[in-house]
C-alpha cells in the first residue's frame, strides 16, 4: 500500500498543511518583528511537528529535507544567527517545496535542485559556514547544517508527567517519550501508579500512570518541550529548574542536594505547615509523613530519587493544563451530514403538512415536536460548516509579499472582521475571485513609491480586506488607497466594444460594471500579473455562482473599493414561497423587505409601466409569469414581493404568497446549468418540486434588457 493510500498518513498530509499555512503567516510576522521570540519559537516547533510526523509516517524525505530548515532556525533561537530578509525568503522557498512534496510524488520532487540550493544557501548563513556541496541521490539523507546549539552547561530538570486517561486512542506510544528524555542526558524515572483503580472499574484502554522524571541534560529547556510537542494537549506537564547557585554552594561545601521536606513542599505534594507538624515529632521525614497519611510511599520514593540526583541551573516552573476541545473531522463526513439533515428537514415538512390535514392534536404535537428538533440540529450541523473567514485573508498576506516585490511597489495589508464566519464551502469557492482582485489591487490600484508621493501619498500604499454580517449575508471589502478606476476610458473603452453609445448618460455604477464583462480591460500593456482582459467576467460569475452580488465603488485618485455580498451557507436557507399557476417557487427570504397587494386599479394608475407605489416610493417591479411564461389568467388580486438587489428595491409579481419555507437546496443538474433566473431547486412537503428563483441574475437581465446593453 502507497504511503498516501494510509489513512494515518492522510491524517498527517492534512495536519501538515495546516502547519504549513500557519508557518507562513509566523514568518510574514517574523519579518516585520525579527525580535520576536515567540514568532521563532512557531516557526521552529511547526518545523519540528512536520519532521517527527514526516518520519513517523514513512515520509522521510520531507522528514530530512524540513530538519535541515529547523536545524537553522534552532540556531536563530539561541540567539546565534540573526532574522534577516535573506533568511525569511529562504524558508518561505523551503515551505513552499514541503508543500510541493505533498502535493505531488516526492522522488520526483527530490530530484530537482530546488531542495540542494535552499539547503545550500542556507548552510552559507550560517556564521559565514558554508554547507558542504550536496550530493544526495533520492534515498539518501541530506546533508546536515552545523548545529552547535547545545550549551556548554549541564541543568538538571524536574519534570512531572500526567497523561489524560484517553491518550491511548490517540496512537502515542508513551514509553517512545520515557526514551526520547532518556536520550537527551543522564535520566531517573519513576512510575507513580497510585491513582490505578480496582480492576473491576477499571477501563483497559485509558491512563492510569504517571511519572516524575529527573534529567540531567546540557541540551536546554526548549529540547525537554520538543519531546513533548505531539502531546502537549493530552496531558499535564511541569517542568522546573533548581537553582543553579544553591547547588554550586552547596556541591563546593560538600554538602549534599536538598532535603526530603523540601523537595515534597517545592512539588507541592505537603505544605510547609504540614511539614513543620511532623518535624515537631522529631522522627524521621519520611516515615513521619507516610504514617500521617499526608504523602503516599510513592511520592516518597520519587522524592528520594530526585534528592539523589544532581541539580544545576535555575528554577522555573511550567504547567500544561489544556484538554481536548476539538476533533478532526474528514469534510465528506461533514457534506454527508450536511445532505442528510436536508433530507430530514424535507421529510418534517411533510410531515407537518400530513399533521394539518389530518387535524389530529396528538400527530400535530409530534410534527411540533420534531420541527423544533429538526431545526435545532440544522442550525447546529450548519455551525459546524462555519469557519472564520480569516483563515482565508491570512493566505494573501504571502501573494501581496510576493507580488509588491515583484513590481517595485511598497504594499501592506490590513484587515478586519477576520473571526467573521462563513460555510466551508463558500470559503472554498471564494479564494480564486479574491486572488484575482487582489492582484488587480496591487498591478492596476496601487502607484508606485515614486508616483504616491508626487501625488502626495504615503510611498506605502495600503490593501485592505474586511468581512462582517448583514443579516442572513456576510459583506466583504477589497479596498485600496491607490489611483481608483479611470471613468472616463471605461466609458470610451465600452462605446469602442459596442456595449453602449458615447452620448450615454450612465452612473458610476453602470460604467463600472462594464468591468465584469468577458475580455474588458483598459491597461495599456500587458504584465505577468494582468491586463490581458481575462479575470474580471470569471470573477462575476463565480460570485454569481455562490447567489452573491458583487459591486465596484471607486474615486479617482483616492482607490478603489469592491464589496462582495454572499450568503452565509449553500445547503439550506430560509426562503418564502410563492405560487404562480400551478407552479410553486421560492425567493430567498434574505432579500425580501415585504409583501403588498397589487390590483387592477394599481396598474391602470401606472399607466401600463411597471411601478408599484410602495407609501409614496415608487419601486419597479417584475412579473414572474411573463419572465417564466405560465400560462393562464392572472388573479384580479396578486402580490408583489418588494426585495432588495444590487443595492436598489425591486418586486417580484406573483400569483399568492403561501409564507415562509426552509428550502433545503439541490442542484438542478447539468442539462439545466444554463438557465437563467433559477438558481437550485427544493422539494415540497408533498412531494413536488419548487425552483429556487435567482433574484439578482433575473432583475439585471431584465434590467439589461430593458436598457439595450444585451
Amino acid at each position: 500500500m502507497s504511503r498516501r493510500e494510509d489513512p494515518h498518513a492522510n491524517a498527517f498530509i492534512e495536519e501538515a498543511y495546516e502547519l504549513l499555512a500557519e508557518l507562513e503567516d509566523s514568518l510574514l510576522e517574523l519579518e516585520e518583528h525579527p525580535e520576536d521570540k515567540d514568532l521563532i519559537g512557531k516557526v521552529f516547533r511547526a518545523m519540528h511537528t512536520i519532521k517527527g510526523s514526516g518520519a513517523m509516517f514513512g515520509f522521510d524525505d520531507i522528514a530530512a529535507f524540513t530538519h535541515q530548515v529547523e536545524s537553522v532556525y534552532d540556531r536563530v533561537r539561541d540567539g546565534a544567527l540573526p532574522v534577516t530578509k535573506e533568511l525569511i525568503n529562504l524558508t518561505l522557498q523551503a515551505r513552499d517545496v514541503i508543500k510541493a512534496m505533498l502535493d505531488g510524488p516526492c522522488e520526483e520532487i527530490t530530484r530537482g535542485q530546488a531542495p540542494n540550493q535552499i539547503v545550500s544557501a542556507l548552510g552559507k548563513l550560517l556564521d559565514g559556514e558554508t554547507a558542504p556541496a550536496n550530493t544526495t541521490s533520492p534515498g539518501e539523507s541530506a546533508p546536515t547544517l552545523p548545529n552547535d546549539s547545545a550549551a556548554d552547561v549541564d541543568a538538571t530538570y524536574r519534570i512531572r508527567f500526567k497523561p489524560s486517561p484517553g491518550i491511548f486512542a490517540t496512537g502515542n506510544n508513551l514509553m517512545l517519550i520515557l526514551e526520547e528524555l532518556r536520550g537527551l542526558g543522564e535520566c531517573a524515572v519513576v512510575a507513580r501508579p497510585d491513582n490505578i483503580p480496582l480492576i473491576e472499574v477499571m477501563d483497559p484502554e485509558s491512563c492510569y500512570i504517571s511519572w516524575d522524571i529527573v534529567l540531567t541534560t546540557n541540551r536546554g529547556m526548549n529540547a525537554i518541550k520538543d519531546v513533548f510537542i505531539f502531546v502537549e494537549d493530552l496531558c499535564e506537564i511541569r517542568i522546573d529548574i533548581v537553582d543553579k547557585e544553591t547547588f554550586t554552594d552547596a556541591i563546593g561545601r560538600g554538602e549534599n542536594y536538598k532535603r526530603l521536606g523540601e523537595i515534597l513542599v517545592e512539588r507541592g505534594d505537603i505544605t510547609q505547615d504540614q511539614l513543620q507538624n511532623v518535624l515537631d515529632e522529631k522522627k524521621l521525614i519520611g516515615e513521619m509523613l507516610i504514617e500521617k497519611g499526608v504523602v503516599t510511599p510513592d511520592e516518597v520514593k520519587s522524592a528520594l530519587v530526585e534528592q539523589e540526583h544532581v541539580r544545576r541551573v535555575k528554577e522555573k516552573a511550567r504547567s500544561k493544563e489544556d484538554d481536548i476541545s476539538s476533533v478532526r473531522v474528514p469534510a465528506q463526513k461533514l457534506d454527508m451530514l450536511v445532505n442528510l439533515v436536508g433530507e430530514l428537514v424535507t421529510v418534517q415538512a411533510r410531515l407537518a403538512q400530513t399533521a394539518s390535514l389530518l387535524n389530529d392534536t396528538e400527530v400535530s404535537s409530534i410534527s411540533e415536536e420534531v420541527e423544533r428538533l429538526t431545526a435545532e440540529l440544522r442550525d447546529n450541523t450548519l455551525n459546524m460548516r462555519m469557519l472564520p473567514i480569516g483563515t482565508t485573508f491570512g493566505r494573501f498576506k504571502r501573494l501581496i509579499r510576493d507580488l509588491s516585490q515583484e513590481l517595485g511597489k511598497e504594499i501592506e495589508m490590513t484587515t478586519e472582521g477576520a473571526e467573521t464566519e462563513l460555510d466551508k464551502t463558500v470559503i472554498e469557492r471564494l479564494n480564486d475571485p479574491l486572488v484575482h482582485l487582489i492582484r488587480n489591487s496591487i498591478d492596476h490600484g496601487i502607484e508606485r513609491p515614486d508616483e504616491r508621493e508626487a501625488a502626495g501619498k504615503p510611498r506605502t500604499g495600503t490593501i485592505h480586506l474586511a468581512a462582517s454580517h448583514s443579516g442572513a449575508n456576510v459583506v466583504i471589502e477589497i479596498r485600496d488607497d491607490g489611483k481608483g478606476l479611470d471613468r472616463e476610458a471605461i466609458l470610451l473603452k465600452a462605446a469602442e466594444r459596442g456595449l453602449v453609445s458615447q452620448n450615454a448618460e450612465l452612473t458610476d455604477k453602470e460604467i463600472f460594471g462594464f468591468i465584469f464583462q468577458p475580455g474588458f480591460s483598459t491597461a495599456k500593456e500587458v504584465t505577468s500579473v494582468s491586463g490581458r482582459g481575462v479575470g474580471m467576467d470569471v470573477v462575476k460569475r463565480a460570485i454569481d455562482a455562490l447567489r452573491g452580488s458583487i459591486e465596484i465603488a471607486s474615486e479617482k485618485g483616492k482607490g478603489t473599493t469592491v464589496t462582495i455580498r454572499l450568503p452565509l451557507s449553500l445547503a439550506i436557507i430560509e426562503g418564502l414561497l410563492v405560487t404562480l399557476g400551478n407552479d410553486s417557487f421560492v425567493l430567498p427570504l434574505s432579500i425580501v423587505e415585504e409583501c403588498i397587494e397589487l390590483t387592477g386599479d394599481d396598474v391602470e394608475r401606472a399607466h401600463g409601466a411597471d411601478l408599484a407605489y410602495v407609501r409614496g416610493d415608487i419601486v419597479p417591479y417584475i412579473r414572474l409569469r411573463r419572465e417564466f411564461r405560465i400560462k393562464g389568467e392572472r388573479p384580479q388580486r396578486e402580490q408583489v414581493v418588494v426585495t432588495k438587489v444590487n443595492g436598489s428595491r425591486v418586486g417580484f409579481v406573483v400569483d399568492s404568497v403561501v409564507g415562509e419555507h426552509q428550502t433545503v437546496i439541490k442542484n438542478l443538474g447539468r442539462f439545466y446549468k444554463r438557465v437563467n433566473a433559477v438558481s437550485g431547486a427544493t422539494i415540497l412537503g408533498d412531494g413536488t418540486v419548487a425552483l429556487i428563483v435567482d433574484a439578482a441574475k433575473l432583475a439585471t437581465d431584465v434590467e439589461a434588457a430593458q436598457t439595450g446593453l444585451n
